[in-house]
């Protein structure tokens, strides 16, 4: 899909037509022009040679049904993933990536093991979203949620993330609340400091997984350029702007961060009241093992008397490998 080519084929045609074309897409949600029998059958031609809505996918659902992973094969054949977590509460969250591949090397995620093949453009970004709007609407259901969390670090793709950001939120598009939609950067300074001047009410989540750089830096390689002191600095100026709060993201990797003086460390970090730990079951890439529920129940408890706002995420998906990034991994690796 390409947005751009879209309006340069309806250039010459009435200014209404890119309103109905958009509807068609992202409403009922069509995946051929000849669907589209509001169009000539000339325009409908015209349409699937300049502008052609078929995504090349294959889908790698959950046992349980809780998460479906696919696959994605773009224009040039690279391939990048995306993945539906479908929740208690009847929400449905795509996971969405923002590049094929990733250059922060961050030793627990897939993903960084592949290096940065390219930047992805915002309609591929919103392809995601898109294909999995097609694949709920068999089931008369939507994507409630949109989380920029997988392949790619966000804000080393600012424009077209935020441009796919745009068109997700746009009334002519999903229509999905700026509420519901949440980035998350491993810390890159330079782009929180920029959201918080985007006037936009998206959630930030910031991937902390360390109570200190000592510890962040076995795992977080940036860590020398974005410590955690810097980057708690941008979140204050970030949240002095915006009023919002803000989540950390906190891996729990056995015997790594997982300890009693790691719990204490952390709960002293994360004393103000707009900032939001999100503690996560970690799924294995063969480097680290997730922690024992021992340990993350005293790490819990830890935060509890310290009086720290905080939640568990449930784990998503290990079946289907849905931790960033394995899937394209294991299928390089086949190769």
């Amino acid at each position: 899909m390409n947005l751009h080519n879209l309006e340069k084929a309806l250039a010459g045609e009435p200014a209404y037509r890119l309103k109905q074309a958009k509807k068609a897409v992202f409403e009922q949600l069509i995946s051929d022009w000849n669907e589209a029998t509001i169009f000539s059958v000339a325009l409908r031609e015209k349409l699937n040679q300049e502008c052609p809505l078929g995504i090349e996918a294959e889908i790698f659902p959950s046992g349980a049904g809780k998460a479906v992973k696919a696959q994605l094969t773009l224009k040039d054949g690279l391939k990048i993933e995306t993945v539906l977590m479908r929740h208690k509460e009847e929400r449905n969250t795509v996971c969405v990536s923002s590049a094929v591949g990733c250059p922060m090397g961050c030793l627990f995620c897939a993903t960084g093991k592949l290096g940065l093949k390219r930047n992805l453009t915002a309609d591929e970004i919103v392809e995601q979203v898109l294909f999995f709007s097609r694949y709920l609407a068999k089931e008369k259901d939507r994507v409630d949620n949109v989380v920029f969390m997988g392949m790619g670090e966000p804000f080393l793709n600012y424009d077209n993330v935020m441009k796919a950001v745009r068109i997700i939120n746009s009334k002519e598009a999903f229509n999905i609340g700026a509420r519901k939609i949440s980035i998350s950067t491993v810390g890159v300074t330079e782009g929180i400091r920029k959201l918080a001047n985007e006037n936009l009410q998206v959630n930030l989540a910031i991937s902390l997984h360390a109570p200190n750089n000592k510890i962040r830096l076995k795992i977080i390689p940036t860590t020398k350029k974005y410590s955690i002191e810097k980057i708690l600095t941008a979140v204050n100026e970030y949240i002095d702007k915006t009023n919002r709060k803000v989540m950390f993201e906190y891996l729990m990797i056995n015997d790594l961060n997982d300890n009693e003086p790691a719990a204490r460390e952390l709960a002293k970090l994360m004393k103000k009241p707009l900032y939001f730990v999100n503690l996560i079951m970690y799924n294995p890439t063969g480097i680290f093992s997730p922690s024992t529920e021992v340990r993350i129940e005293r790490f819990k408890e830890i935060l509890r008397k310290n009086r720290i706002n905080f939640s568990e995420r449930f784990r998503f998906g290990r079946e289907v490998k849905a931790a960033c990034g394995q899937l394209v991994a294991d299928n390089q690796k086949k190769c």
